[in-house]
């Protein structure tokens, strides 16, 4: 093909120089024609105009096999000597070429996919992190977690200042009697004590990227559920646990009455221990509403047989909530409670007042969050808890070790 096309552009060439010859001559005796006579004689106008168009054509020919030519030799001077290794298409290259594809572009149609195949040895296995992402699950798996009951135990309340000022019933002395008529009457003692409970501030705090809760919503709101979660269990303890110091709730069992059992039972239990308990609380006279135990205490009591092996309290099919001797248990894994319990009138004796629910504030102002893109993210909630009668509540330890 390049032989011939070399051949042809030479030929061309030639016949070119020719005619080039021949058209200036012609053009010379026109020339000559037209200075001597004054004008040009029709036969000697068409002579020239004959070789104009064929100079015109010879010279467009030329171009065209100019062109060829130097098409042809860039060509071979691509191809590969013999023996040489041809490179391989590339991944863009194969579905470039794709039928598949020159299909789809030709008649592209809504919601329409195409399918390419490639070979595997194009898909490179060095290709950095984050250029290729994994298959990323949806969700976030988050830690489990203990339910908090006990706030739902005791009276809740509000109040808008810093401080509760509240009164305490500290004794009563019932000196009610028949009397005779016409005689004095006697006097009854009732004692109080004022209490001052100053509203206490429970929080923690957060940093996290702008842009990573800007383009992940659910990591923000996973953020929000932990922080609160994690506020809730610090107030769970401080309402068993706080000895009241500093800016610590008064909780209440530090200020609970000791267990101390109205009789002795033989083979005495753990579920004996409790029914004591609201016995205690009873003659006190605030009956008791529930029991907070350690979960592993409350498994045991749960699991406890008779001697033909069947489940004394527990029932594996039943649906309802835990309940010994008619009150619900509250079951909590504080370390403190494993080995003792609390009974009490909770509605009764204790109540917890929110100043501030608990809520979570995010700012951009905290310390280099401007210019370093990060967000500062606060929990808090302030309440004070008023333990308004402490023989309310008994706390004690089983007489034994609670077995199943």
């Amino acid at each position: 093909m390049a032989d011939n096309t070399a051949d042809l552009l030479k030929q061309v060439s030639n016949e070119l120089k020719q005619a080039t010859s021949d058209f200036s001559k012609q053009a010379e005796n026109a020339l000559a024609e037209a200075k001597k006579a004054g004008s040009l004689s029709e036969e000697t106008k068409n002579a020239v105009d004959e070789l104009a168009t064929k100079f015109n054509s010879l010279t467009e020919a030329e171009k065209q096999l100019k062109a060829q030519l130097g098409e042809l030799e860039q060509e071979f001077a691509r191809r590969p000597s013999a023996g040489t290794p041809q490179p391989q298409d590339s991944l863009g290259g194969v579905v470039i070429k794709s039928e598949a594809l020159k299909q789809f572009a030709a008649s592209i149609e809504g919601g329409k996919r195409v399918n390419i195949p490639v070979s595997a040895a194009l898909l490179s296995t060095d290709v950095p992190a984050g250029i290729v992402e994994p298959q990323r699950l949806p969700g976030i798996d988050t830690a489990p977690k203990q339910r908090l009951f006990i706030r739902d135990l005791i009276a809740p309340g509000q109040t808008t200042a810093p401080a509760i000022f509240w009164v305490q019933q500290t004794g009563f002395t019932n000196a009610a009697k028949v009397v005779a008529e016409g005689t004095a009457k006697p006097y009854s003692s009732i004692e109080f004590a004022s209490k001052l409970t100053a509203v206490s501030t429970i929080a923690h705090m957060f940093k996290a990227s702008k842009q990573i809760l800007d383009d992940f919503a659910q990591l923000g709101s996973t953020i929000d559920v932990e922080m609160r979660y994690g506020l809730k269990y610090v107030e769970e303890q401080e309402i068993l646990f706080g000895d009241g110091t500093g800016v610590h709730l008064h909780g209440i069992v530090p200020q609970a009455s000791k267990y101390v059992p109205a009789f002795e039972v033989e083979k005495r239990s753990g579920i004996d221990d409790l029914r004591l308990a609201m016995l205690q609380a009873q003659l006190a006279r605030l009956p008791a509403s529930g029991h907070v135990l350690h979960f592993m205490d409350w498994a045991k009591i749960e699991l406890t047989k008779d001697s033909l092996g069947r489940y004394i309290l527990a029932n594996p099919l039943g649906l309802s909530g835990p309940v010994l001797w008619g009150l619900p248990v509250v079951a909590t894994e504080v370390a403190a409670f494993l080995g003792k319990f609390l009974t009490g009138a909770f509605q009764t004796g204790a109540q917890l007042f929110d100043r501030e629910d608990a809520n979570v504030v995010i700012s951009t102002e905290n310390a280099d969050d401007f210019e370093k893109n990060l967000i500062s993210i606060r929990c808090e909630e302030r309440a004070a808890l008023a333990v308004k009668r402490p023989e309310a509540f008994i706390f004690g330890e089983f007489a034994a070790p609670v077995t199943p």
